[in-house]
């Protein structure tokens, strides 16, 4: 993408499926996480120019800019792209359904907002669905009351939570996807792919509505 401080301006910015997940798992406030939220905060894939990183640099100097971009890239969290893309821009109950339908073997999946109600299903009956999003904000409040241990004392990389069977797999995930101020769950039984795209333009299209980039394409 870059040698030493030069840009390749024919290249556009996208997360990757890696990228994004780390960019939403946790409401841990670091420098490239603040990087990615603002590139999925904005419509359009970003053009990779000095104007824009003069833009997303905070306060830093454009070689310190720079040095963290190699740094996120080289984590294999961000992508170049020849071409742009813009984020979906239809409601929300007609993009949901066929995102989530990809993020699991199984093909089961839920979104659920803050409150405990589902924004979104697939594979789930009504009834279902809505109990299973009410879970989700009860299992999230226990690990907001319990962060210390499981975080600092535990050191467990992790703020998501599983049904497990006897072999220790599980068989219902419950994943927090921090969007700005916001904070949604992702339900899905069976191995979640988190490596699809369709999981970028999940967390793609919740950052540009819930918490939208002041960065100008």
């Amino acid at each position: 993408m870059m040698a030493k401080s030069r840009l390749r301006e024919d290249v556009f910015l996208w997360p990757t499926p890696a990228g994004a997940y780390y960019a939403v798992s946790e409401a841990e406030n670091t420098s490239p996480r603040r990087f990615l939220c603002n590139l999925l905060g904005c419509t359009e894939t970003p053009r990779l120019t000095q104007d824009f990183l003069e833009q997303i640099k905070e306060g830093e100097s454009l070689e310190q800019t720079l040095s963290l971009l190699r740094r996120i890239q080289s984590l294999y969290w961000l992508q170049g792209l020849n071409a742009p893309l813009s984020v979906l821009n239809q409601p929300l109950e007609d993009i949901l359904p066929e995102l989530l339908a990809d993020l699991t073997e199984k093909g089961k999946s839920l979104l659920a907002d803050p409150q405990g109600f589902y924004l979104a299903s697939n594979g789930f009956p009504h009834e279902t669905a809505e109990e299973l999003a009410a879970l989700s904000a009860d299992v999230l409040s226990l690990q907001d009351r319990h962060k210390g241990l499981l975080l600092n004392n535990l050191n467990l990389a992790s703020q998501a939570w599983g049904v497990v069977d006897a072999s220790g797999c599980s068989r219902l995930g419950i994943w927090p996807l921090q969007v700005g101020k916001y904070r949604f769950a992702l339900l899905m039984t069976g191995i979640p792919h988190f490596n699809h795209p369709n999981f970028v333009h999940l967390v793609w299209t919740l950052m540009t509505r819930y918490a939208p980039s002041s960065v100008l394409i």
